[in-house]
């Protein structure tokens, strides 16, 4: 079983080995989710580029803007792959894939490229794309009514959440491709310890309820979750729990 992440570094060589992992058993719309605040979206990408080492010159790398993407190219210099992005020119971004490009990665795209996003992945064929820091979660609390609902099922339900990691109330959600979602827990030696597995995501009234089995804070007839590495406990509170994962990752 793949263990949490103990710094970020650890992290993202984990979201490299699960997206090769899902490319590889034929999976082409990819979300590779560390939701933390504060992290800046080009130091990432660059730990993240050797996934695609095989691709060289096939792989396109798309920033959300122009500027984003000329900050890559001063930075990065010379490099064997192509660099582009979702806001430049008045063209439909079909126009920018190419017949060699056999491969994408998007950065940070949000609601705002959803559409263009939307429309590329359609252009990519079965060719991979995968989206690297997406914010597109959002598009759930931004879209409201029958259009939002329609993207959604069109296009949303598409994409495959390869490598996800949050920080919760003393706790995660955790997906490491192939394994399962997963919620952990910390614990008073301060380690931590997985109390559910599931196939789909869990969220909302669901993921509460995995989190008041596992610390003890069940709803009457329903039993605390147990495990052999300890008993529950009532967490510390979101603020202390989201600090203390964040100083982790980032030394």
């Amino acid at each position: 079983m793949v263990e949490l992440p103990q710094d970020l570094d650890e992290a993202i060589a984990q979201a490299r080995v699960a997206t090769k992992a899902a490319i590889e058993d034929g999976h082409r719309r990819l979300l590779v989710e560390l939701v933390f605040p504060e992290l800046k979206a080009q130091p990432i990408t660059e730990k993240f580029l050797p996934a695609f080492e095989e691709w060289g010159t096939t792989l396109k790398v798309f920033f959300p803007d122009t500027g984003a993407a000329a900050l890559a190219r001063r930075d990065w210099g010379e490099v064997p792959f192509k660099i582009a992005d979702l806001g430049s020119r008045n063209l439909p971004i079909e126009t920018q894939l190419d017949p060699e490009d056999e491969c994408f990665l998007i950065i940070e795209p949000s609601p705002v490229e959803v559409s263009k996003v939307e429309k590329l992945c359609q252009a990519a064929g079965d060719r991979p794309v995968v989206m690297l820091l997406p914010r597109l979660e959002d598009v759930s609390i931004v879209g409201i009514g029958y259009a939002a609902r329609q993207l959604r099922e069109r296009f949303l339900s598409t994409l495959e959440s390869c490598y996800y990691i949050r920080p919760l109330q003393d706790a995660s959600v955790f997906r490491c491709y192939p394994s399962p979602w997963q919620v952990w827990i910390d614990t008073e030696d301060g380690t931590n310890r997985v109390v559910s597995e599931t196939t789909a995501k869990p969220m909302g009234e669901a993921l509460e309820q995995i989190l008041m089995r596992a610390t003890g804070e069940s709803t009457p007839g329903d039993d605390p979750l147990e495990s052999s590495s300890g008993s529950p406990r009532k967490g510390k509170g979101l603020l202390s729990g989201l600090k203390g994962f964040l100083k982790a990752l980032n030394q």
